[in-house]
């Protein structure tokens, strides 16, 4: 199992991502949709919008998976971040990177992985909107569009949320 490379501006990317306010955060209905439809678009059994923070891999909406997080050195998504475009692995079993993956070898079993990079407007990946199946397959270029496009709804929704103004907590005073 190859980790993945730590990415070049880790401590500003780190950084973004903690200004969204957003890790540990519970279920919002908009991201759940946005996975929700990807996996049914593609027929898969399994879709995420995963953050990458320094250690942990951290699922803000998950499709298919009871996991609410795995470590960072074993994340397919740790790799997707590295890229500008998404990042396809046809059949895990036979890419080097992660044939001896324990998501591969063991339970989710992930045989197929497309992740879309949630980059923001300031440049930083901080996660994917990604796909998994426990069966070989790939995408074509339509699909790779459709998938594109659900990760730009991901990343306007994160800019949005991050952008209302916080709860006024001076209405919960006595």
């Amino acid at each position: 199992m190859q980790e993945p490379p730590t990415p070049a501006n880790e401590n500003e990317r780190l950084q973004a991502l903690r200004q969204l306010l957003i890790l540990d955060t519970p279920p919002e209905e908009r991201f759940d949709r946005i996975v929700a439809f990807a996996a049914q678009e593609f027929d898969m059994p399994i879709a995420l919008i995963s953050l990458i923070d320094a250690e942990r891999q951290w699922f803000k909406a998950k499709v298919g998976l009871d996991a609410p997080e795995t470590a960072r050195d074993i994340s397919f998504c740790a790799h997707a971040i590295l890229k500008d475009e998404t990042m396809v692995v046809p059949d895990a079993a036979k890419d080097q990177r992660f044939a001896d993956n324990p998501l591969v070898t063991g339970g989710p079993g992930i045989q197929f992985y497309a992740g879309a990079p949630l980059k923001l407007p300031s440049g930083e990946s901080i996660g994917t909107l990604c796909i998994i199946d426990q069966q070989p397959r790939d995408l074509d270029r339509v699909d790779l569009a459709i998938l594109a496009s659900l990760r730009d709804l991901a990343v306007e929704e994160l800019m949005r949320r991050h952008a209302e103004p916080a709860p006024d907590n001076e209405d919960r005073n006595p």
